[in-house]
């Protein structure tokens, strides 16, 4: 177990992690049905503690984007639910 304390070797590696981390600003598609999605439509994330440094574009979804999602999950849901009881169960 790592405890991250002041000056100890674990907590130096993962600021130097955090450092690096920030310096990419990175994309986040929608995903919908296992199939990124561009909405054309896009927000800022930035860090909680310093607004002014974005972290990721994200993609925001439409009216017509949330409605393909349902019908991703619906879709999923039928098929899934037609797995049940087939799993192999673990032996005690």
């Amino acid at each position: 177990m790592k405890a991250y304390a002041p000056g100890s070797p674990e907590r130096a590696e993962l600021k130097a992690r955090l450092a690096s981390m920030a310096q990419v600003r990175t994309h986040i598609p929608l995903v919908i049905g296992g199939k990124e999605v561009k909405s054309g439509d896009t927000a800022k994330a930035v860090m909680p503690h310093d607004h002014a440094h974005v972290l990721a574009d994200w993609q925001k979804a439409s009216a017509e984007n949330v409605t393909q999602a349902i019908e991703a999950a619906a879709a999923a849901h039928r098929e899934w639910s037609r797995w049940r009881g087939r799993t192999a169960r673990p032996s005690s």
